[in-house]
């Protein structure tokens, strides 16, 4: 598998799974641009994804302002309208009842869908412009899919299953401009986002306490995520677009 002469979108692609899979692009040949809204985090991560040798761009962004999105989509259409291949992996997961939910909270999650729309029409947008086709992948959830009673995550979840949608049906609207569309659906992963609700250092030991979840017995890795990302992203998943593919450990196949 490889991406060489070919140029990778990552919307949230300075830590977690974005990084990870940028990371996976550019150590085969690809040329990668990293969007994130920390700019020293974004810096840090285009210094280390540039130690494969191929061209790494950074691009601040807060997907919950909608004027820097508006700046952002200039950006990609000016300086990065070759891109073929899009990841959608910016995500925020912080579990609460849903009777505790406040409009901020809400707005948290759902005015992501909406930045992740209007980007990832800019970027197809740009593709259908250079008729070279293209290739999308968007970080779902298993939570789009099953309540977990641990994990209240209402406004998530809704988020989350939006975006499964949003997947087959741009798949089936873009498939005669030969762009594919697929989602990744995760149960639970070892990714920095768990920082926003447990503090740091007891991050390793709460993550783990979910391995028994997993039928397979643990969680999973950015790694493995970004595994199955670069294959749906490559020409060997040609025939294959609006698929949502569990990638869960088994959760979704019984319980544990």
């Amino acid at each position: 598998m490889t991406f060489e002469n070919t140029k990778l979108v990552v919307i949230g692609g300075s830590s977690g799974m974005g990084y990870a899979i940028a990371d996976r692009v550019s150590s085969e040949g690809g040329s990668v641009v990293i969007v994130g809204r920390n700019a020293a985090k974004l810096e840090e991560a285009r210094g280390n994804l540039a130690k494969h040798g191929n061209p790494v761009a950074a691009l601040v962004a807060d997907l919950n302002d909608f004027d820097a999105v508006a700046h952002l989509r200039e950006q990609l259409t000016t300086e990065h309208s070759d891109a073929t291949l899009l990841v959608n992996a910016a995500g925020v997961f912080v579990p609460k009842p849903f009777i505790e939910h406040t409009e901020a909270d809400y707005n948290s999650y759902l005015d992501l869908n909406r930045s992740t729309f209007f980007i990832t029409q800019t970027v197809v947008a740009n593709m259908i412009a250079a008729g070279q086709g293209g290739s999308i992948v968007n970080i779902g959830s298993m939570w789009a899919q099953q309540a977990i009673a641990a994990t209240p995550s209402s406004a998530y979840s809704m988020a989350k299953a939006g975006l499964h949608s949003f997947t087959q049906h741009l798949a089936m609207e873009l498939a005669g401009e030969k762009i594919r569309v697929n989602a990744i659906a995760p149960a639970v992963v070892r990714t920095p986002i768990y920082e926003g609700f447990i503090p740091k250092e007891e991050v390793q030991e709460a993550v783990s306490g979910f391995d028994s979840f997993h039928p397979i017995g643990r969680v999973g890795t950015s790694e493995e995520i970004a595994a199955i990302a670069a294959f749906l992203l490559s020409d060997n998943t040609g025939w294959v677009t609006g698929a949502v593919w569990d990638a869960d450990g088994g959760v979704m196949a019984g319980r544990n």
